[in-house]
């Protein structure tokens, strides 16, 4: 959430440091302002896109909130990209606790976001309830997220009414992967009234925020336009009021097929790749260690 406008009238030496109003800079002299949920509706008010990435742990979490990342989500897509799994179905609240407390802990200024994972909200409010206090004392969240529209509607009121923000995540929902019959793209057709019907459901839950994954960018268009909440985009196109990118796949660390909405940004695969191979061949040579790295 930044703003670019700049009025050009002051030179470097005599132009004031303007303080934003969106969450702040990590390079602010007064420090970084935390981000807040009443940032993420100002920036849809005033037009100003919000950026948001996955992190895992306290490195990445420090690199992107230094960076300017206006909020990091602690995303059960650990499960591909941490803990080994095939799918993110596996992941269980006590596996994202600990990841979700080295990102909170990690950052000034973003805004820390913890997934609930598949099993840990759908039996009910009470349960969903219980799942997000636990990623608010035992981790530090900032707020959580949790899959489904009209479906998770009780749910996401419970947990609003008790002072504990939501992000919503409708479209398509890779915990119901199974039941939406693979990797398919959501809110075609028809399917847009579902879509907007999710969307509806959820803003008059209360949740503050939602992502729209795999839906065709007008449908993206077209909820974004009916809600006075942000809509945050994984493949939901240019319209919405954010993007978000699980940040293995935007960093060129995820090597295979990535999905056809993500950008690469950097190699990091072969950076890392190049590295070891280099290492390991001074290791074998004997170029390392020399002096200078003995004691």
């Amino acid at each position: 959430m930044s703003d670019h406008a700049s009025d050009g009238a002051a030179t470097p030496s005599e132009a004031p440091v303007a303080e934003n109003p969106y969450g702040g800079a990590s390079s602010s002299p007064s420090g970084p302002k935390r981000v807040r949920t009443r940032h993420f509706q100002t920036a849809k008010r005033d037009g100003i896109k919000i950026t948001g990435l996955t992190s895992y742990d306290q490195l990445t979490a420090r690199i992107f909130d230094e960076a300017g990342i206006d909020f990091l989500l602690v995303g059960d897509s650990a499960g591909n990209n941490v803990l080994g799994y095939e799918t993110t179905l596996p992941v269980t609240v006590d596996e994202l606790i600990p990841l979700t407390r080295a990102v909170a802990g990690a950052v000034e200024r973003a805004f820390v976001v913890a997934d609930m994972p598949f099993g840990s909200y759908e039996n009910g409010p009470d349960e969903a309830l219980h799942t997000a206090i636990r990623f608010m004392k035992e981790a530090g969240a900032h707020a959580v997220k949790l899959e489904g529209g009209e479906r998770s509607q009780k749910q996401i009121r419970r947990i609003v009414g008790a002072g504990i923000p939501v992000m919503a995540h409708i479209g398509y929902t890779p915990q119901s992967e199974h039941g939406l019959g693979g990797h398919i793209i959501q809110g075609r057709g028809e399917g847009v009234k579902q879509l907007l019907a999710d969307a509806q459901a959820i803003q008059d839950a209360g949740a503050f925020a939602v992502v729209l994954e795999m839906v065709p960018a007008d449908a993206a268009r077209q909820v974004t336009e009916l809600l006075h909440i942000p809509t945050i985009s994984v493949g939901g196109g240019p319209h919405c009021d954010g993007q978000l990118l699980v940040w293995t796949d935007w960093a060129g660390l995820t090597t295979g097929r990535i999905p056809r909405f993500v950008k690469q940004y950097a190699n990091l695969a072969g950076i890392l790749g190049d590295a070891a191979r280099e290492w390991a061949a001074d290791v074998a040579s004997g170029a390392y260690p020399t002096e200078e790295h003995s004691y």
